[in-house]
């Protein structure tokens, strides 16, 4: 008789989501789907809205999307739909991702318990902890094994707002499919620069978000403004797109640099640009654990970032970046200065900076924590 311990049985898993548009948390769970299919897990993703521009990357892997359709306000149609999806397997564990769609699954489920109820919270939570949708979000925490939190100061901020789930609130930080990044190089740079219509030889600070608010593109302007004018061989590249970006336009036209600046929009080859920037930005006032950020380590790129939410257990400081505070334009500059002064050292540090990734935040170390996790071994996620 062998001792090897048997084989865990397959799980069937659903991930509940709002939509599969682009972003973090959206690529997330399309990468953490592939990974649990490939494992072996039958996986399903359901949309509380409409699927959004990334769900044909899951029907090409054999996995379903199904959209709820939900309307604003309270729709019941769109209950019932999910009612349908969540209960025709009532052994399967259901994941859901951030606050709207986790209330929504435990209405949709009153009545029928699945195997395991688990949420994520991607991000630092809402800007209105007392609002009715965060309230919705903690009553529906008695019908709630566990939470996950995507970095400790995330965990921190929900324990104190009170956020109790049945079995444990802890933090499974993200993982990104580190193999698909290649480090950034000259090859690359040189070719990047003759795409965006650059003079060769230009630096290239780059930054990949959301043109919103939190993302504070503004104070990423103004600090690029102050370097360019000491560095004239300096271009700044915004991918992303977002309800900000004609105000985004219209400020670096009015800080004189609209000529150095690139809006490149949302793109689907992010891998790709990543491989031709110098240094990486991220300006952002709040953050969870920056799928923008993993992916920029992963890419060998030396990081200037704002020192919110969970950059810090990402970017060390002095190691694989430079932390500054939020809102200061002219700490963004002069970080971004120090390193364009001593290329070897942003070298050195983009070099950290994916070796940590290789280590720390592959999709596989992140699945293994999530599949301890349905199985109900919280300690061990």
């Amino acid at each position: 008789m062998s001792d090897s311990a048997p084989l865990a049985a397959p799980l069937d898993i659903v991930h509940v989501v709002e939509n599969l548009e682009r972003g973090g948390l959206e690529r997330m769970v399309i990468d953490l789907a592939i990974a649990q299919r490939a494992a072996g897990h039958r996986c399903r993703v359901v949309c509380l809205f409409e699927p959004g521009a990334l769900a044909g990357e899951l029907e090409a892997q054999g996995i379903a999307v199904h959209a709820c359709r939900k309307r604003g306000g309270f729709d019941p149609a769109a209950i019932r739909g999910l009612h349908a999806q969540l209960c025709a397997l009532p052994s399967a564990v259901i994941h859901t991702h951030n606050a709207n769609a986790h209330y929504h699954a435990v209405a949709a489920t009153l009545g029928r318990r699945p195997l395991r109820l688990i949420n994520t919270r991607h991000g630092m939570g809402a800007a209105r902890p007392r609002s009715r949708g965060e309230w919705l979000y903690r009553r529906s925490m008695g019908r709630t094994d566990a939470v996950a939190a995507v970095c400790e100061a995330a965990r921190a901020k929900f324990a104190a707002q009170g956020v109790r789930p049945r079995h444990g609130l802890l933090s499974v930080p993200n993982g990104i499919r580190v193999d698909a990044f290649s480090a950034a190089s000259e090859e690359r740079r040189v070719s990047l620069r003759r795409v965006l219509d650059l003079p060769p030889g230009t630096r290239i600070v780059g930054s990949v978000g959301r043109l919103n608010p939190v993302k504070d593109q503004a104070t990423l302007l103004r600090a690029f403004a102050t370097l360019h004018a000491e560095w004239s061989d300096t271009a700044l590249v915004l991918v992303g797109d977002g309800a900000l970006r004609a105000a985004l336009e219209s400020l670096a036209v009015s800080l004189g640099i609209a000529d150095a600046v690139r809006f490149l929009g949302d793109r689907s080859d992010v891998r790709q640009l990543l491989q031709g920037f110098d240094v990486f930005a991220l300006s952002s006032l709040s953050e969870g654990y920056s799928m923008a950020l993993l992916e920029a380590c992963a890419s060998g790129l030396p990081i200037v970032a704002t020192d919110v939410g969970g950059n810090r257990e990402i970017v060390a400081d002095g190691r694989n970046g430079l932390l500054v505070p939020p809102s200061r334009a002219d700490a963004l500059a002069d970080a971004f200065a120090a390193l364009l002064r001593d290329p070897a050292r942003a070298v050195a540090l983009g070099a950290a900076g994916r070796d940590w990734a290789l280590r720390e935040a592959s999709i596989a170390t992140m699945a293994a924590r999530y599949e301890s996790l349905y199985r109900g071994k919280a300690g061990d996620a």
